[in-house]
């Protein structure tokens, strides 16, 4: 499947970038986050509420019918009675809004005269009010990439939602942090005119650029997030959210494409074989007896802790729940995920994976039987509590259903892996309405003139300015204007003294090895690199040991830069270093007097595996070096 051919694409690009301000959209309460448990804790329940115009909200009715109640960690330094929602927002941050003017004017878009403040219906428990407040500051504008120009549709200054932190589902509550609630973003819309996964990753790249040119946004990872509205030609619009690395986009629009595609044709065979939504049929039956004496693990502890096999079956269907759709994932995965969701069971089988995980051809022969299951139908089985197996099929049946019309319109989460899973319905247009505690801020001429002229320089220009000022290799200077680093690079060469080449290779090397070895380096911060250089500028850690003390912040982010030096046992004096250089001279001194000076290599080697991370290489080498000579000498 990944080296299949991909149909025609239309994809567009929501990019949210967390900005740096001094205060809150709404509020004069810190952008700071913080690790630590919150001081106060509040409990709520959110409700349901009508559109003005007697509308609900699909996705708004989905999160409350969950039946979630909501646990908020808050903190006096960062939050106060506006995110609690006690309190009605204050003015809005004028530093906030210059920067997304400002973004506005670098891509030629139309500000408005007069700046209103809207609600957003959002109920999954991430903001405390049951919307999100949001500002449509521009329309219109575009970028260039390679020699297409992309139109901006909107541009939109918005409070960010809070951190959810942990999900208790015997209890049904998610907990919340505030700290983040209502930090300012900005959020830039495409027009779906991307035609391919690595365009999207391009226009992506682009306005990142831009977005990080205004100086005054947050880098770490989270901070600027891509959301996809991807639709091939006879699929529907599928909004993807939450894709992180600007690597992951391709793979996503690229997965998303081949999805909508395979299920295209599953709606074309069922079609060919017949299958109407009449025949299928919502009948679910208990099988509980088919597996009285089962050797199947889940089955068998589902039913011994009271519960029932229900089982439902599905005309036509086989062969076609195993049909991959993406890599690793298959439609009766897409049924999993709705029972998952709607109805919170395990999962379900599918009798195209069946006999497998403990489940005998006789048992599959059985339930078949009992179901009146004909050649071409295929069935699916839960394990569960009554009421959760008859919940957890019907979401699946619902699912089913829609693969005869092919593609559903739904919102989607990224995998890691670059496929998707189901998240909730696509929102409705009623769930926008005017903020009434926030007036309107108007726009005027000299604002604006006086804000052009402070534009930043574009990012191109600053590649070319740091390439020559800092003496950079092109591809090193390029693979940090392609990771959206250039500025970044430039902040910590000016504060920690560190080589330019080092910074560089740190940040477009370093990170990247560490990543592919498994390291959660979305953990180390721009203070854990900007101490790690400065520590290695000032001379009192070897730039060897940049790794290892990287991947040990990255599993410990509270440890501080000295601690995880004393861990990895400090760094050597340079007495310390002869000491280990001429023990290793005598354990080899056979060898040396053989080779001469060409032993120099080997001689080199096991002095740095002794140590690696506690010595600057160069002086290693100048030490070896002295000491072969002695010895041969």
């Amino acid at each position: 499947m990944p080296g299949a051919e991909l149909p025609r694409i239309k994809c567009g690009l929501e990019i949210h970038q967390m900005l740096d301000t001094a205060e809150k959209l709404f509020c004069s309460c810190p952008t700071k986050l913080t690790q630590e448990p919150g001081e106060i804790k509040i409990w709520r329940r959110l409700r349901l509420a009508k559109s003005e115009m007697g509308e609900v909200d699909p996705a708004a009715l989905f999160e409350y019918e969950k039946g979630v109640s909501y646990l908020y960690e808050c903190y006096n330094p960062t939050t106060c009675l506006v995110e609690m929602d006690e309190e009605p927002p204050h003015e809005l941050n004028r530093e906030a809004l210059e920067l997304a003017i400002k973004f506005a004017l670098m891509v030629g878009a139309h500000v408005f005269d007069e700046i209103h403040v809207m609600r957003k219906i959002v109920i999954d428990g991430s903001n405390t009010t049951g919307f999100q407040r949001t500002v449509l500051v521009a329309v219109g504008g575009s970028i260039k990439v390679g020699d297409k120009i992309v139109p901006i549709q909107t541009i939109c200054l918005e409070e960010d939602a809070a951190r959810k932190i942990s999900e208790d589902k015997s209890t049904r509550t998610i907990t919340y942090r505030l700290d983040r609630f209502g930090a300012p973003l900005i959020e830039v819309a495409t027009a779906p005119v991307i035609s391919s996964p690595e365009e999207a990753r391009e226009v992506a790249l682009r306005i990142g650029l831009l977005l990080r040119s205004l100086g005054r946004v947050k880098r770490e990872l989270g901070s600027i997030r891509q959301d996809l509205n991807i639709s091939v030609e006879g699929g529907a619009k599928i909004e993807v959210k939450g894709v992180q690395y600007l690597d992951l986009i391709p793979k996503v629009v690229a997965y998303e494409a081949l999805r909508q595609r395979s299920l295209l044709e599953i709606r074309d065979e069922l079609a060919r074989r017949g299958v109407t939504r009449e025949a299928l049929e919502f009948k679910p039956v208990d099988v509980t007896h088919v597996f009285a004496e089962t050797k199947s693990r889940i089955a068998k502890q589902a039913i011994s802790a009271g519960g029932v096999a229900m089982a439902l079956r599905l005309p036509g269907f086989k062969g076609l729940l195993g049909r991959e759709i993406q890599p690793g994932r298959r439609l009766g995965t897409e049924l999993a995920d709705r029972a998952r969701y709607w109805a919170e069971v395990g999962g379900l089988f599918h009798s195209d994976e069946l006999p497998g995980y403990g489940i005998t051809e006789r048992e599959v022969e059985e339930v078949r039987k009992v179901l009146g299951c004909g050649d071409l139908d295929a069935f699916i089985l839960v394990f569960e509590s009554r009421e959760k197996a008859e919940e957890a099929l019907r979401a699946a049946w619902e699912r089913a259903l829609e693969a005869l019309q092919g593609v559903p319109e739904e919102t989607r989460a990224a995998n890691p892996d670059g496929t998707t899973r189901y998240m909730r319905p696509r929102p409705g247009s009623a769930r926008m309405y005017p903020e009434t505690d926030v007036r309107p801020i108007r726009i005027t001429r000299e604002w604006l003139e006086k804000l052009q002229r402070e534009l930043p320089e574009p990012p191109e220009k600053t590649l070319e300015r740091l390439v020559e000022k800092y003496s950079l290799p092109q591809d090193m200077a390029w693979k940090l204007f392609d990771t959206q680093q250039l500025y970044l690079f430039e902040e910590l060469v000016e504060k920690t003294g560190a080589p330019p080449l080092l910074v560089a290779s740190t940040l477009t090397n370093t990170l990247v090895s560490l990543r592919r070895e498994g390291v959660p380096v979305e953990n180390i911060t721009e203070e854990h690199l900007s101490s790690v250089l400065a520590q290695v500028a000032r001379g009192t850690m070897a730039k060897e040991a940049i790794p290892d003390v990287l991947k040990l912040l990255a599993t410990n982010p509270a440890m501080t830069v000295e601690e995880a030096l004393r861990s990895l046992g400090g760094s050597l004096s340079e007495e310390e270093v002869r000491r280990i250089v001429r023990e290793i001279v005598a354990e080899n001194s056979e060898y040396i007097r053989e080779r001469g000076e060409r032993a120099f290599g080997r001689i080199m080697g096991l002095v740095m595996e002794k140590v690696r991370g506690r010595a600057d290489g160069k002086l290693v080498s100048e030490i070896v070096r002295e000491e072969l000579r002695k010895f041969t000498s």
